[in-house]
């Protein structure tokens, strides 16, 4: 059962990335996808390791070639700028799924804990990522202050309206969930 819930929300994630609106940017462009919304749920509705999977899963299928990323795939994807984010979906579900197992609500407010959590993760290590790229591998110098500005600041609250929305989905399905995956 575990296996086959971690495929399901890898293929959720794969399908979310082609839900996009593509935003035009000077180094390369950005995309807003619904991926962060199957994260999320990920994160809410399973425990660390199985969220965690579910992502690292999503990764490993886009780094081998299949194109399930919203620009493609392949590993020539680890030298985009822009990888730290979707390298940042791991991380953050494992702490969102981390945080959830310990405070065992279905509630939305306590689950917007976990919910912001994992968004300073994913937002922390797409800047990261993005500045690395950027000044060391590009060789195209590009400061903190704009990486956040030009290539987050037009994401981030619809991003964060996605975990306003995945919170109150994960609050519904986490019973259901749970039950089912009791009896697996």
């Amino acid at each position: 059962m575990n296996l086959a819930v971690c495929g399901l929300f890898a293929a959720l994630i794969a399908a979310g990335a082609f839900i996009k609106i593509t935003i035009p940017m000077p180094l390369t462009d950005m995309h807003f996808t619904m991926q962060w919304f199957f994260v999320l749920l990920a994160g809410l509705l399973l425990s660390s390791n199985q969220a965690f999977m579910s992502v690292a899963t999503y990764l490993i299928v886009g780094l081998i070639g299949i194109p399930v990323f919203a620009s493609g795939g392949g590993p020539a994807y680890l030298l985009k700028p822009t990888f730290g984010f979707l390298l940042g979906f791991a991380f953050a579900a494992w702490v969102m799924g981390f945080l959830n197992e310990r405070m065992h609500t279905t509630r939305a407010l306590p689950m917007m804990i976990p919910a912001t959590a994992g968004f300073v993760v994913y937002y922390g290590m797409g800047l990261i990522y993005f500045y690395m790229i950027a000044n060391f591998l590009l060789a195209n110098p590009i400061g903190w202050k704009e990486i956040f500005v030009v290539y987050c600041v037009g994401t981030m609250a619809p991003d964060y309206i996605l975990c306003v929305l995945a919170v109150v989905v994960a609050g519904r399905l986490k019973p259901v969930i749970s039950q089912m995956m009791m009896y697996s």
